[in-house]
């Protein structure tokens, strides 16, 4: 994830909207029992953050799969692994 959209992640003040989803009774029951046990606030911000993690790992999971298909199909245009690696190494710093 690029350093811009990972501030504006971070920003506690993003805008936000109301989204209505229907949960069984007990698992939001046991939200609210196991929020203040994880240090929630409330039952809302834990789904908020499990929502968010699943969200990062899938992000992660598909832009990694994208880099892979990129590499191969530079390799396969005759892009060195020398270049590719350089390159890569460029990127990593930047972030």
């Amino acid at each position: 994830m690029k350093l811009e959209a990972l501030k504006k992640r971070l920003d506690r003040n993003r805008p936000m909207i109301s989204v209505t989803i229907r949960i069984p009774d007990d698992v939001v029951e046991d939200l609210k029992r196991i929020a203040p046990l994880l240090g929630f606030s409330g039952y809302q911000p834990l789904i908020r953050a499990y929502i968010g993690q699943g969200l990062r790992s899938d992000l992660e999971r598909f832009e990694g799969e994208t880099m892979t298909a990129l590499i191969a199909s530079l390799k396969r245009r005759g892009v060195s692994e020398d270049t590719l690696n350089e390159a890569l190494s460029e990127v990593v710093g930047s972030n």
